[in-house]
């Protein structure tokens, strides 16, 4: 493996400390959902992660 096939410590680092940050939410979907929901989220420009948590923040705005 070359050292473009391989991250650097500094990028490790700077990733372990974001990770740190962040909670993982893990959540089941029909075969074939998946796919349909990340094309929306492309569709709009956006990461299926970006996508997931503009709804969510939508959501709880309108029922908090």
């Amino acid at each position: 493996m070359g050292m473009s096939d391989m991250m650097s410590e500094a990028r490790i680092k700077a990733n372990r400390k974001y990770l740190k940050k962040m909670d993982d939410v893990i959540f089941r979907v029909k075969k074939g959902r998946k796919a349909q929901i990340k094309a929306r989220a492309e569709s709009l420009g956006m990461s299926l992660n970006a996508y997931m948590n503009s709804l969510i923040d939508r959501d709880m705005e309108t029922h908090l």
